[in-house]
């Protein structure tokens, strides 16, 4: 009997230590465009015990662009998913799951005794490589058998590469097919934004607020988003945003934009913004979302903004201040105009800015968000302003100009022919549609990318990149621990990303899924501009219980291989 088990598996797979994974065969075929990245796991445990522990060394050959390997961690979840959920959940228990993509410094792998862990390895910078099938072998070799008196020269030597190890010390070969097309992968056109929380950055690195440290770790969380993970628009607190506070609370002060007051006129200094707008630009942002005008759930107060009176700085307006107040709508009056022209200033002209008036409004909130829509329409007017909701009448009568729709009250505004929707799920999107929940299967997050296509979805909205907080913001967590914000929401929710060792941003499973949806969704578009629509219709119907829609859709992985190969398949053909 072997002592050590391998075996490749997909990127959607879920390796948990106690469950041996669904594995991929032998000649398996994975296709991609150019300039689109790859993800598989290496699996690895186990299964006789030994009273020494081996070290054991992989090399990757065959790969047309250099592989990067990452740990996949197990993070704890106390808290999965709520009472009301559906059959489509890997599990409803509380436990370990595997979701940290931690960065390696080695390549080295320590299988551990009646567990089952992975490695995530990607392929990314394939925009150069030449159009073709390649077969890529993964090798692991035997090292060091003992932890006392081991040979330090031939350790390093395995780690550094493995070419010079012999070739008796190979003890498994794992191979995959990696065809990449012709077609490149065109420039998302999706407008995607995440939640930005500076402060609980501030709070996890116990930094003061943009002081160097605070935005070092704001530039590598922004590189993440930006350059790995698909995300095009970011949350920008010229002022603290009022999202997820307590009534009567408030969270750390995060305020990009110090403001003064004199003689009845503001004044405004924009040196941070400025900073932040350069970062955003180095990062691949391309749109900016200015927090919400008013208090969220109602639009009853305005938001905590800070000024400078007589040299002194005292919180101007928040919770104790009613919307409608004069006093705040002389202040939009001033910083509005001031704010958009500096923005434009910095390369974010009004088709790249993003306005909310209050988050998530229900039906008792119609008169009070219609009140604070009111007050802002001229300062306004002709600029994008989206907000978050469920309610089809907000539309209906013209309080919300572009509707960020949650994915299961979605089908009304279809229904209705609402153009360039956006769409959003959290917490409550918990039952059949699609989400991101630790405790859900990786071909439920991945299918959003066929889903907007089919339904010409402009934007994605998710209020969780990196929240750090329990529910209302009333105390920091240790995301590491606490993935739930205090029991408030499943794990998955609160947070797509880990801050890392000194500063760094790691990433999720989650996060790499939700980025190959949105690389379905672009080749998807590839396909239509040598096909065309109809029949890219069809090859996402081919076999499948069609139409789909935001409640029924197909919920196995296999789906996503097919469709792949045969997009690249119709490529080939309409190329020919």
């Amino acid at each position: 009997m072997n002592v050590f088990e391998f075996y490749l598996t997909d990127s959607l797979e879920k390796v948990f230590p106690d469950k041996k994974p669904a594995i991929i065969g032998e000649n398996s075929v994975f296709s991609i465009l150019r300039g689109e990245k790859f993800a598989l796991q290496l699996v690895y445990g186990k299964v006789k015990a030994d009273p020494q522990r081996q070290e054991l060394f992989y090399k990757i050959k065959g790969s047309p662009v250099k592989a990067r390997v990452r740990d996949v961690e197990l993070i704890p979840s106390a808290f999965p998913c709520y009472e009301t959920n559906d059959k489509n959940y890997l599990t409803t228990m509380p436990g370990l799951f595997p979701d940290l993509l931690k960065p390696r410094k080695d390549n080295k792998i320590v299988p551990l005794m009646g567990q089952y862990r992975s490695l995530w390895i990607d392929f990314p910078d394939t925009e150069k490589v030449e159009a073709g099938i390649y077969p890529v072998e993964i090798l692991i070799f035997a090292g060091d058998l003992t932890l006392a008196g081991a040979d330090t020269l031939q350790r390093s030597a395995f780690q550094q590469a493995g070419d010079a190890a012999p070739e008796e010390k190979v003890i498994e070969r794992l191979s995959f097919y990696l065809e990449i097309a012709d077609t490149l992968l065109p420039e998302q056109t999706l407008i995607h934004t995440e939640w930005f929380h500076c402060d609980c950055l501030a709070n996890y690195y116990h930094t003061e607020v943009f002081d160097e440290q605070h935005w070092k770790v704001i530039e590598n969380q922004l590189m993440l988003a930006g350059k790995e993970l698909g995300i095009n628009m970011i949350l920008t607190p010229v002022f603290t945003p009022p999202i997820d506070t307590a009534v009567g609370g408030e969270r750390r002060t995060v305020q990009l934009v110090d403001i003064s007051f004199k003689g009845g006129q503001y004044f405004f200094q924009f040196e941070k913004l400025i900073r932040w707008c350069e970062i955003c630009k180095k990062c691949g942002i391309l749109y900016l979302e200015i927090p919400h005008l008013f208090t969220q759930w109602g639009a009853a107060s305005t938001p905590k903004i800070e000024v400078r009176v007589n040299g002194v700085m005292e919180k101007r307006f928040g919770w104790h201040v009613p919307a409608q107040s004069a006093e705040y709508k002389e202040f939009l009056a001033q910083f509005l105009p001031a704010l958009c022209g500096e923005l434009e200033k910095r390369g974010f002209d009004r088709e790249h800015v993003y306005f909310h008036i209050s988050d998530e409004p229900a039906a008792e909130n119609r008169e009070s968000y219609g009140q604070a829509k009111s007050m802002t329409a001229d300062l306004l007017s002709g600029r994008n302003v989206i907000d978050a909701l469920s309610d089809f009448l907000f539309y209906e009568k013209g309080l919300v100009d572009i509707p960020v729709v949650s994915n299961d009250h979605i089908d009304r505004f279809i229904r209705h022919g609402v153009k360039d929707l956006w769409v959003y799920y959290c917490c409550a999107q918990c039952r059949i549609v699609p989400n991101r929940f630790f405790a859900m299967p990786g071909a439920r997050n991945r299918i959003m990318g066929v889903l907007m296509y089919l339904y010409r979805i402009k934007g994605f909205l998710h209020w969780g990149y990196n929240f750090y907080n329990s529910q209302f913001s009333k105390e920091p967590v240790d995301p590491f621990f606490n993935t739930h914000a205090g029991y408030a929401f499943p794990s998955g929710d609160p947070f797509l990303v880990y801050p890392g060792k000194n500063g760094e941003a790691w990433s999720s499973i989650r996060g790499e899924v939700q980025r190959e949806g949105l690389s379905d969704l672009q080749a998807l578009y590839a396909l239509e501009k040598t096909a065309g629509r109809e029949r890219v219709e069809e090859i996402i119907y081919e076999g499948e219980d069609g139409p789909f829609t935001f409640t029924h859709y197909p919920t196995g992985k296999e789906y996503f291989f097919r469709l792949r190969r045969r997009i690249a398949e119709e490529l080939k053909a309409c190329q020919g």
